[in-house]
């Protein structure tokens, strides 16, 4: 069983104890964190619906994502993160969201902002919480670190709910 397997039956167990549904809503990783929840057996107890808002104008029509927001912040902030998991929520008949934003490179970096820039977010109907990261290497790299990044820490978050 692979790390991202352990992690993703890990977060089955956890969310089909307390009887909760979690949504995805995912821009680098372009559907790869659904891939590995869906991955597990069973997943369709837990595992609600996942979101690919690639696009600025996906993250708005399908999350609620405030254009201000992305204009301001960018697609890859703490704030555009935040508004992808609360939008999820809204847009889901979930209990819990994470939510992947970043630049998965090679190119799209910045001085502020590097490739393997990533912003991570979970959220309940009553709190909201964030991550960053920057990971090194190269697209593919990128993106598996950042999908096992988001599953272990969603399995942190739902063992201190």
């Amino acid at each position: 069983m692979t790390t991202l397997e352990q992690l993703a039956t890990q977060i089955g167990n956890e969310l089909k104890k307390r009887n909760l549904k979690l949504v995805a809503a995912e821009s680098c990783t372009g559907g790869g964190l659904s891939y590995w929840i869906t991955y597990i057996a069973g997943s369709s107890d837990w595992f609600e619906r996942g979101f690919v808002t690639y696009s600025n104008a996906a993250k708005i029509e399908l999350l609620g994502v405030n254009p201000t927001t992305l204009e301001r912040f960018g697609a890859v902030s703490e704030q555009t993160a935040r508004e992808m998991a609360e939008g999820a929520l809204q847009h889901s008949r979930a209990d819990i969201s994470i939510a992947i934003t970043g630049i998965a490179g090679p190119s799209g970096g910045s001085h502020e902002k590097p490739v393997g820039t990533i912003w991570l977010a979970w959220a309940t109907h009553n709190q909201t919480q964030t991550l960053t990261e920057i990971f090194s290497g190269d697209r593919a790299s990128i993106r598996e670190k950042t999908i096992q990044c988001a599953l272990s820490e969603l399995v942190k978050w739902l063992q201190i709910q």
